[in-house]
């Protein structure tokens, strides 16, 4: 970010990726331009906990308010940790609380009227051919060698679908009580067109749910924002503006330079002199 301003501005970024140490550079340029300034940070911060906090910590201190949600990676697990699954998700938001970091388990906090959700729903594999089964679909993303990390470091560890399914009853929950504009936040999309622009259709299977399709027009959102794929865009999808704003690797973002303001101005109040 360069340059001040007399505004207030809500920013956003995700999939930081942080363990990667040519990304460590691009995480020091994220930066408030006015000391009021938010920043969401929509998931993938890093794998191991004390780095994840680390990171949140660190942006923390300069914005007045940071809101995470979790990604993928944050829950990735070995046999060999003490927390792993649900407990691991546990452990990060308390490593938030400690910092002031606000989460998808904390108060929705409220951004020039309009109320910022965080969410974290998983996936549930939904994201799939028409007529197949889940494990009809995996296996058939296997046979193309094609599989997420995550069914080695995540599915082990916790059934996804019913914490995806647990997640999805709690959002609904949460959302249901919300008068007025919202932002919606989460790490993977909440509609499926995003996914069909991947190289591979088959990744599709770890990238949300159909049951969050409805979301962004049910609950007002005036942008849902999210990460995961690693392709930054906008699109317009039922009236509704869904802005990905993924960092990535070291390949994507070079390749990605220039063509989306990163990090993303999501919404501001003032004006500028």
């Amino acid at each position: 970010m360069a340059g001040k301003a007399s505004h207030t501005t809500l920013w956003a970024v995700s999939d930081l990726h942080a363990a990667v140490k040519a990304n460590n550079g691009r995480i020091d340029d994220i930066q408030p331009q006015h000391p009021s300034d938010w920043l969401i940070v929509a998931g993938d911060v890093a794998e191991r906990t004390d780095l994840v906090v680390q990171v949140l910590k660190k942006l923390r201190s300069r914005f007045a308010k940071v809101i995470w949600v979790p990604g993928n990676h944050e829950l990735f697990s070995r046999s060999t940790d003490r927390y792993q699954g649900r407990d691991k998700y546990n452990q990060l938001v308390e490593g938030c609380r400690e910092i002031d970091v606000d989460t998808p388990e904390d108060p929705f906090p409220v951004f020039n009227g309009v109320t910022i959700a965080p969410l974290f729903t998983l996936y549930d594999y939904s994201f799939r051919a028409p007529g197949t089964t889940v494990e009809q679909a995996i296996m058939a993303a296997a046979e193309r060698q094609i599989m997420m990390t995550d069914e080695i470091a995540i599915a082990p560890f916790v059934d996804v679908r019913a914490w995806c399914w647990d997640r999805l009853a709690y959002s609904i929950k949460r959302l249901s009580r919300i008068s007025g504009p919202t932002i919606l936040i989460n790490h993977w999309p909440l509609v499926q067109e995003p996914t069909l622009k991947m190289r591979w259709a088959e990744i599709g299977l770890w990238c949300g749910s159909r049951h969050t399709r409805q979301w962004p027009t049910r609950y007002n959102a005036q942008a849902v924002i999210y990460g995961h794929l690693h392709m930054p865009s906008v699109d317009k999808i039922d009236g509704v503006d869904h802005i990905e704003v993924s960092l990535g690797y070291p390949r994507e973002w070079m390749a990605h330079e220039g063509k989306q303001l990163w990090p993303y101005p999501v919404m501001t109040m003032g004006e500028e002199k």
